[in-house]
């Protein structure tokens, strides 16, 4: 029995017995005929960063099979007003057969894929996310010889009316259960709903964030996913949030992934997990258990590109409102072990060689079970306004800079940037002088992805005219002056949350 596929909740694997990456178009015609499948469905994000649906009817089986098969040809101009004009706008989308999974929300039985995007010439579309993904994760491997994975944590709030029963703690909502959180089942709910579509959940939990706000409550969640190669994780999280959405919709409740909502309370960050692969080992632990000289070295070209890397992962002035000291958000340049203070967190791992399972469960024999596969360095900046496919594509090229960087020059700046303790606390003051800071605005972040330009577009990465609409979007946000205007000016603090209340 395959262990990877025995249980899976996705109905195409479970009646295929294949691992996704295995399907193909007889495959998914099988599906279509033995499961009645009525409608297919193309899915794709956007420059907006959202789901977009194309809805085709299973008139016959003649005619799924060229759906399958050819795809269907859109408007390029609608969904990348920034990269292409009406002129000349036609773009083909084509299904990645791996997506597929059956709407968990459609009473039509219905097949959903997610597509990429090709040109007139029948070559990926060079703007599009996911093709700029894919460059990034080849040019990555054919530098390093290592293979990039990556996992996301998706942080949200969802809102509904405020009880009297059971009221919760504020700021305080960590793991809490019901009654105390009431909304631990629809997070349940959505799990589930997400492992049907394909996504690989390592847990759910109830976030620190909960306060009332004109009679209604908001309770923060978050979902966090299980590493797999960059390109499926970023697939992932976009489906998830749609899948997110869709349930709170049904059920009469309201959810934003918005970084910030109101000044005070916790914001919400999409952390970003990686680790480095080789050969299907993990190699971001060393064989003394402590973390490698790759793994610092690529910690060190996240240290050098932090701050164009706030262009494609915090892309609206709600953004830099979470990005302050003193909330678990990163400001400022540097890394730390079990260090939430800091910009890139190391994890704790599995790495003191004691089997606690056997210790907790006295039953149970010692086991010598390698467990490094579950270490992991985060990058804490991102949050859920940014384009999931150029962020992962953003983080990808920073790791491989500091993989190409002379090995010591690497690890002397991981070293520099290397943080013990808060950085916010008084002992750390000397430290902190030292340490660049993360933009504060979307303007300065523009300016940042302007000064690095050559490094993402290096190796055919990220197209120049994709640059180009990253940095007119950043700088249209004129938000300079917001952080100091908003602090005394409670109306446009409401006004602006409610501006990007459905970001990304």
């Amino acid at each position: 029995m395959d262990k990877l596929i025995a249980l899976n909740t996705n109905e195409v694997v479970a009646f295929l017995q294949k691992r996704p990456q295995d399907f193909t178009r007889a495959d998914l015609l099988s599906f279509i005929t033995e499961k009645g499948i009525r409608m297919i469905d193309f899915m794709y994000p956007a420059e907006d960063g959202r789901v977009k649906t194309l809805n085709f009817t299973v008139n016959s089986l003649q005619y799924a099979e060229t759906i399958l098969t050819e795809g269907e040809r859109v408007d390029g101009s609608s969904l990348f007003p920034s990269f292409i004009e009406a002129g000349n706008s036609d773009l083909y989308v084509i299904p990645r057969y791996r997506t597929a999974f059956v709407d968990p929300f459609n009473e039509i039985p219905t097949l959903c894929l997610l597509c990429g995007f090709y040109d007139k010439n029948g070559e990926p579309f060079d703007c599009a996310p996911h093709a700029t993904l894919t460059r990034a994760e080849k040019a990555f491997e054919a530098s390093t010889g290592l293979q990039f994975e990556a996992m996301g944590e998706l942080e949200y709030y969802v809102i509904c009316d405020e009880s009297d029963l059971f009221p919760a703690t504020d700021q305080k909502g960590y793991h809490e259960s019901e009654p105390f959180a009431k909304l631990n089942d629809f997070r349940r709910e959505c799990m589930d709903h997400v492992a049907k579509t394909g996504g690989q959940i390592k847990y759910g939990h109830s976030e620190v964030g909960n306060f009332t706000l004109d009679g209604k409550v908001y309770e923060q969640n978050e979902i966090e996913f299980l590493p797999c190669p960059v390109d499926t994780a970023a697939d992932q999280l976009l489906l998830a949030k749609w899948v997110i959405r869709n349930l709170a919709y049904k059920k009469g409740l309201d959810v934003s992934f918005a970084p910030k909502i109101t000044t005070g309370k916790a914001g919400s960050g999409m952390h970003i997990h990686m680790r480095l692969m080789k050969d299907g080992r993990n190699v971001t632990l060393g064989a003394d258990g402590k973390l490698s000289e790759e793994a610092r070295a690529a910690i060190a070209g996240l240290m050098k590109m932090a701050p164009s890397i706030t262009a494609f992962g915090n892309k609206n002035p709600t953004s830099y409102f979470r990005l302050v000291p003193h909330q678990e958000a990163p400001t400022n340049v540097c890394w730390g072990d079990c260090n939430r203070s800091a910009l890139v967190r190391v994890p704790l791992g599995w790495s003191s060689g004691t089997d606690m399972c056997s210790k907790a469960n006295p039953l149970e024999p010692a086991a010598n079970k390698d467990t490094t596969a579950k270490q992991t360095f985060e990058m804490r900046s991102p949050d859920c306004s940014a384009d999931i496919y150029q962020l992962m594509a953003g983080l990808c090229v920073a790791c491989r800079i500091g993989l190409e960087m002379p090995r010591g020059q690497a690890l002397k700046l991981a070293a520099e940037k290397y943080v013990d303790m808060d950085i916010h606390q008084a002992a750390s003051a000397a430290k902190l002088a030292t340490l660049d800071q993360l933009p504060t605005c979307c303007t300065e972040s523009a300016a940042c992805l302007e000064a690095d330009r050559a490094v993402y577009e290096a190796c055919d990465v990220f197209r120049p005219r994709m640059i180009d609409g990253i940095v007119k979007a950043l700088k249209a946000h004129n938000d300079a002056a917001l952080h100091r205007e908003a602090r005394g000016d409670t109306k446009l603090m409401r006004r602006l949350v409610a501006q990007y209340f459905y970001c990304g």
